[in-house]
């Protein structure tokens, strides 16, 4: 046979017949093309080729073809070999066997071996791998590149590519040519679209008016470029230096082609190599201790001295190590801590105390998640609620009109989640107006959860924590509202902040907070702020000189710029990685208002 490939002038074929044995090669009248290939190069062709068209290759053939240089599997065709069920047993058997035949035996590439032997070669790879691990082998990893024919290439095979079915078209009608809008109704809408642009682009084709006439006379003046690459590439087996690496490109741009990557490794005895394998026992059990068969029973290697798995306790969560934080900085400040404890609010404490109208849309289902059963509230304070529901309607005695509305009962006593813990500010400001011994100034903070039915997106979700403080004495300003949100973000290490004014039912004036997140590189908002409205103090019963400055913010943006976190979902939710809150820092702000 290498005689016969040495001579280039020869025409040369491959196939199989009926009559011979499944392992010999027979010339027939197929041609097979000349390329620049050694001898060894192009007999090793013909052994890729002779795997694909004969299923039954012995294993003689295997072991001949397995010792030869790795090469790319031939182009899947109807001959493509089929695989066998076999069963794991049925692997270890035929590679253990592959290997018995001497102290040197060696399965080159476990690829083409799987394909000798009708297996599937993952599974070959598993049972491989089991075998190595025993020691029964030792593998090396190879890796054997090569470009195959999509569906799409191989209808251009069959057919010819898009611009040659189109030139074909267009020639068929005559040298008039054929209208644009009928090409689609000739070739196919597809087959046009792309065939047509091919087409101008190769010159083939030229627009008249409204129709595309042909350049040339017959399709002996063209060639079908794209088809004669795909037969040279299938002819070469795929092989990636078969073609230009330009024409490689274009075929894969055109999806007629795709790079396929096929991962094997070269088995070898190993050193506890034999002809069959022997499992080892995991466990040595009651049966064994009886019968004695401990004694000769192979047992998988116990290790008496490592150590288990390391007890861990338990981990705070991020947003917990900022929480503490926080507290622990407003505790300094002077601030005592409100009971929060209570996630189901009134709607009379979440809006109504709060001088916020019953037709306000924060109040509608869309914003807040009301609860079902119980669905109203017990009771609330008599006497304030009438305070309440006179301000809503007049103004009451606080100098102002009110809303001019009828307030309505059902809708004040509706349970919900609380929306925020003003809810709870509220509800200390009315305790604190009705103490024994009268008002005393007093500072307040909360750190709980709250809800609003959110679209949640990086930066929301329709659950966070809500920081909110409130500073209750007299003539107090907007300047000391100021001056206290600047000092307690100056002790978390923030001084990049904005104020941009801003409405709020209950606080006149009023103010958001924004800060600058270094990671999303824009202002992000972090907080609310306000003086709460004399509509909202009044029927409280603080005395007439009292002003109440407060602000809110999420516990969360502020965590998310001491972590840098991007997307609030990774800090908070279902989505959270365990391994970030065992890992995440300790948290620790810097006092940045000790360099002013």
């Amino acid at each position: 046979l290498k005689s016969i490939l040495a001579r280039p002038s020869e025409t040369r074929s491959l196939s199989s017949s009926s009559s011979r044995p499944t392992n010999e090669f027979v010339l027939s009248s197929m041609p097979l093309p000349e390329y620049d290939l050694t001898v060894d190069e192009r007999l090793h062709s013909l052994a890729w080729y002779h795997l694909a068209t004969n299923p039954t290759t012995s294993t003689t053939t295997a072991t001949t073809t397995a010792n030869s240089p790795p090469s790319p599997p031939p182009q899947s065709s109807p001959n493509t070999m089929t695989t066998t069920t076999a069963t794991t047993e049925d692997i270890e058997s035929a590679l253990l066997a592959a290997l018995s035949t001497d102290t040197a035996a060696v399965i080159d590439d476990s690829y083409p071996w799987s394909q000798t032997q009708q297996l599937d070669h993952l599974k070959v790879i598993g049972v491989i791998k089991s075998l190595s691990a025993d020691g029964y082998v030792v593998t090396r990893d190879l890796q054997t590149s090569f470009c195959q024919v999509t569906e799409a290439g191989r209808q251009v095979l069959q057919e010819g590519s898009q611009e040659y079915r189109v030139l074909s078209a267009v020639l068929a009608q005559g040298s008039s040519g054929v209208p644009m809008g009928e090409l689609a109704n000739l070739v196919g809408k597809d087959v046009s679209k792309i065939g047509m642009a091919q087409c101008m682009k190769e010159r083939w084709l030229t627009k008249e008016g409204a129709n595309l006439v042909p350049t040339v006379t017959s399709l002996d003046q063209v060639q079908d470029g794209a088809r004669a690459d795909l037969q040279r590439l299938t002819e070469r087996s795929g092989a990636l230096d078969a073609l230009p690496s330009k024409t490689t490109a274009n075929l894969k741009k055109r999806k007629f082609i795709k790079e396929k990557v096929i991962k094997s490794v070269q088995v070898q005895r190993g050193p506890s190599y034999a002809p069959q394998r022997v499992k080892k026992a995991a466990d040595l059990t009651k049966e064994m201790l009886d019968s004695g068969a401990w004694k000769t029973t192979p047992f998988k290697p116990y290790n008496l001295v490592t150590l288990g798995e390391p007890v861990r306790g338990g981990y705070l969560h991020p947003l917990l190590k900022v929480r503490a934080e926080f507290r622990k900085i407003l505790l300094q400040m002077g601030f005592g801590e409100m009971p929060t404890n209570k996630w189901v609010e009134s709607s009379f404490w979440n809006f109504d105390s709060l001088f916020q109208p019953q037709s306000h849309p924060a109040r509608d289902a869309h914003d807040t998640f009301f609860i079902q059963e119980p669905a109203a509230t017990v009771a609330v304070p008599e006497p304030y609620y009438e305070k309440v529901k006179a301000t809503h309607e007049t103004g009451g005695t606080s100098g102002s009109i009110g809303y001019r509305y009828d307030f309505q009962r059902e809708e004040a006593m509706k349970n919900l989640l609380r929306t925020h813990t003003t809810a709870v500010s509220s509800q200390m400001l009315y305790k604190l107006a009705h103490q024994e011994g009268g008002f005393k100034p007093q500072r307040y903070f909360s750190i709980d959860r709250v809800f609003r039915n959110e679209t949640m997106d990086a930066t929301h979700l329709c659950e966070f924590h809500q920081v909110e403080g409130l500073v209750a004495d007299y003539d107090l300003s907007l300047g000391d509202l100021i001056g206290t949100i600047e000092t307690f973000f100056q002790k978390i290490g923030i001084t990049q902040l904005r104020f941009k004014p801003a409405f709020n039912p209950y606080t006149e004036p009023s103010m958001e907070i924004f800060g600058y997140h270094p990671d999303l590189k824009k202002w992000t908002e972090i907080g609310n702020s306000g003086m709460f409205r004399p509509e909202m103090l009044e029927p409280m019963g603080l005395p007439e000189n009292v002003r109440v400055i407060a602000w809110g913010l999420s516990l969360e943006r502020p965590t998310m710029i001491k972590y840098r976190i991007k997307n609030i979902r990774d800090l908070f939710g279902h989505k959270v990685e365990m391994g970030r809150t065992r890992t995440a820092p300790i948290c620790r702000f810097d006092d940045a208002s000790q360099v002013y």
